[in-house]
């Protein structure tokens, strides 16, 4: 993220106060499935929500506070999320799972912490361009050993309001992966929202049955799409100076490099072909990654795509399903191929992979690979030479999120250690105070500091990409 906040942000906490469930909850151990014991996502994700103050009712404002409106709905919403209220622990049969107790101990419940800014919300851009130190400051780092004494249980949920002198706020919102993924975690915020603004019950009920995703240990060796003899290496990787870079693309410069994509496409497909953002712009940033990263051109890199399968089960998972219900569909080339081969043929062959997690027999293979890997404690970790892409713009999470004081008008992340950082790719909504970036996409990357200015430079060409013929402008089968 750009270091551009005119402000420096100073705050000042209050005690931190432990969330309980409104109402009695079970006691009882819950197992996580095999998705949700990959070592990669045991990590505590923060997301932080910005909301303006509304100035369409202030008097009625003044009189709530968010920090007491959003306690209450969290409150609430532990009856229903009970495992969330409880801790993360190790199974004690020694076979390292990961699972969730719930015995509504003193110490059991959701860590809150409130603060208040000594600025404006809009001084920091509605979080827009805002630095990660700063940033940092706007959620809880709860996994601190300074924090808490129990270092063998992890609290999956934490909290921090942070309210500004303008009347609004942010919320970060701290939350294991190991527990939610993105659909979990933007249904377990709607029901806060929800019973905070006097809903009686959230709209969709949570259901657990991580039993479900549960795989088999494999007898035959492991076969992983890349292997470490064959994979590229770059000369800033592996390292510790890292640059976090959010970078904005309005809808029509997406819509410009799908059209120069079809025109690459046009004689072979006469115009039937169609390419998603998810597809065009996934191939473009695969490709500026490794360049930037100036990986070497022998080598192979690999594109990895998380894929919902909630409803590719059979029978689909229920609504309310919470866990990780994601396997990864894999592209493979080398280094050469990736920046030699025509842009739409990238686009073709990660079109053609997302097909791979509608049979069964993948998905079941890809659960029983993670139980496998788990089993044998097989720990992959960033490679600097894959690039690990998910997309976020389908989970609602700036949609229909009301407290009382309107929708959220930004949300960001905060930068997680998965995949050693750089792997990680994360395609973001635009925020809702900047009607320019309307059909836009934010993407979120990370990168050796030393290789961030190449990619810079890539991210910059597709923002000016001009169209030569006014003709493909008239082509009208582009999909979002």
């Amino acid at each position: 993220m750009a270091n551009n906040n005119a402000t420096t942000l100073s705050l000042e906490m209050k005690d931190v106060v432990i969330i309980k469930p409104s109402k009695p909850t079970p006691s009882c151990v819950l197992p996580l499935s095999s998705i949700d014991n990959n070592p990669e996502l045991n990590v505590l994700c923060h997301i932080i929500y910005a909301y303006q103050a509304n100035l369409d009712d202030p008097k009625g404002q003044l009189l709530l506070d968010p920090c007491h409106v959003i306690k209450q709905g969290i409150s609430k919403a532990l009856v229903y999320y009970y495992p969330l209220a409880g801790k993360i622990v190790t199974n004690n049969g020694g076979d390292g799972r990961l699972g969730i107790k719930c015995n509504n101990n003193a110490d059991d419940g959701v860590p809150f912490l409130e603060a208040n800014a000594n600025c404006e919300l809009s001084s920091l851009h509605y979080l827009e361009g805002i630095d990660v130190p700063t940033a940092q400051k706007l959620v809880f780092d709860y996994d601190k050993p300074s924090l808490h004494h129990d270092q063998t249980s992890q609290h999956p949920l934490v909290f921090k309001v942070t309210k500004f002198l303008c009347g609004g706020f942010t919320i970060g919102m701290g939350l294991s992966h190991a527990v939610c993924d993105g659909f979990g975690a933007s249904q377990f915020f709607r029901a806060v929202a929800e019973l905070a603004s006097g809903k009686s019950e959230p709209s969709v009920k949570p259901v657990w049955e991580r039993e479900r995703l549960i795989g088999t240990v494999l007898k035959q060796p492991l076969k992983f799409p890349i292997d470490k003899t064959s994979m590229a290496v770059s000369p800033f990787w592996p390292s510790n100076d890292l640059s976090h870079e959010c970078f904005h693309f309005k809808g029509e410069s997406i819509k410009r490099l799908k059209m120069e994509l079809m025109k690459e496409n046009g004689d072979d497909n006469n115009g039937k072909e169609s390419f998603t953002t998810l597809e065009a712009l996934g191939a473009y940033v695969w490709r500026s990654k490794a360049r930037a990263m100036e990986l070497s051109s022998d080598g192979k890199t690999l594109l990895c795509l998380a894929v919902g399968v909630r409803h590719l089960l059979d029978p689909p998972l229920p609504e309310g399903y919470y866990g990780n219900a994601f396997v990864n569909s894999n592209v493979v080339l080398t280094v050469k191929e990736l920046n030699k081969k025509p842009l739409s043929e990238v686009v073709k062959l990660i079109k053609e992979s997302k097909k791979q997690p509608c049979n069964m027999e993948y998905i079941r293979s890809n659960i029983n690979m993670l139980e496998t890997m788990r089993k044998c404690n097989i720990k992959i970790g960033g490679l600097g030479a894959s690039m690990v892409l998910t997309d976020w713009r389908q989970l609602e999470l700036l949609d229909e999120v009301d407290f009382g004081w309107k929708a959220s008008v930004n949300m960001i992340p905060l930068p997680w250690n998965m995949f050693g950082y750089v792997d990680l790719t994360l395609f973001l909504p635009p925020s809702n105070f900047d009607p320019s970036m309307k059909g836009g996409v934010r993407v979120y990357v990370s990168l050796p500091k030393a290789s961030m200015p190449k990619f810079k430079e890539e991210m910059e060409a597709l923002k000016i990409m001009k169209d030569e013929e006014s003709k493909v402008l008239k082509l009208s089968n582009l999909q979002v």
